[in-house]
């Protein structure tokens, strides 16, 4: 990371990050777009760990007793009984269900993800068309399911869906959404099943880049841009958190279609 990294740079790319985490218009695409289209310079791996780290921490707030009831019921996965659907036994195994998928294809694609994806014309790309099909699954969802009828073999397909979102400009929660939608689950439903599998994969990717700061060569430290960039990614992601579950309640998703296809349509013009 730059030592004399801009304050309002790291704000903003903190304030980017958080915001965009939980939203289903994917946080890769921004945060790796709006620094080229400002012409900003690198932030740096310190401060990405940082801004990804607020952002699991909000979720790890907001979801704390669902996640101290998880980790009460490890001991329970031993009795059959428990692991029923409805039980915390058995929705912490639907989240390891729905984890496996994204770590598997997180080692066979990091390389293409590294190279290529960071295309803005790929980006463009999966924002537009991944985009349509939230939208369609949200049109078409039947909605009749609730967390508490979460199967193993639905978890395992929405992680399979989590792992296409290693393409910038998917978007983790929009896929993840989407199929739940597509598996009848309702709006919140479907986004509660989100954040709590951010947990899981947020553990992962914190701890890939934190080992690979470690071994890399960090070079000097803002600290202050740093515990600024944890402070706002973590207020901010958690205030989406409270606002999506809110809205999802009483409204559509069509206003994130609607973004994620002009978001689209506007970077195929400016990088075209």
């Amino acid at each position: 990371m730059h030592s004399d990294l801009p304050l309002l740079q790291a704000i903003l790319v903190a304030l980017v990050q958080g915001l965009t985490e939980f939203l289903p218009i994917s946080s890769s695409a921004h945060l790796i777009l709006i620094p080229r289209m400002l012409e900003w310079p690198d932030q740096g791996l310190a401060f990405d760990v940082a801004t990804h780290a607020g952002s699991l921490v909000a979720v790890l707030a907001y979801f704390r007793r669902e996640i101290a009831s998880l980790l009460r019921a490890i001991p329970d996965l031993r009795r059959a009984t428990e692991r029923r659907p409805g039980r915390p036994a058995h929705l912490l195994l639907c989240l390891v269900a729905g984890t496996v998928p994204v770590a598997v294809a997180g080692l066979l694609v990091q390389d293409w993800v590294a190279e290529q994806g960071r295309d803005p014309r790929v980006i463009a790309a999966a924002s537009i068309a991944f985009g349509l099909l939230l939208g369609w699954a949200d049109w078409k969802g039947r909605r009749v399911r609730e967390l508490a009828d979460l199967t193993l073999g639905a978890a395992l397909v929405v992680g399979l869906f989590q792992a296409v979102a290693l393409v910038p400009g998917t978007s983790r929660a929009g896929i993840t959404i989407t199929a739940a939608l597509l598996l009848a689950y309702s709006r919140p439903a479907a986004a509660r099943l989100s954040f709590l599998l951010a947990i899981p994969v947020g553990l992962l990717v914190s701890g890939k880049d934190a080992l690979d700061l470690v071994s890399g060569a960090a070079g000097s430290v803002d600290w202050i841009a740093i515990a600024v960039g944890f402070a706002v990614a973590a207020v901010s992601a958690y205030a989406v958190i409270v606002w999506l579950l809110a809205w999802l309640e009483r409204r559509s998703l069509q206003v994130f279609v609607a973004y994620r296809v002009g978001l689209g349509v506007v970077l195929l013009l400016w990088f075209g």
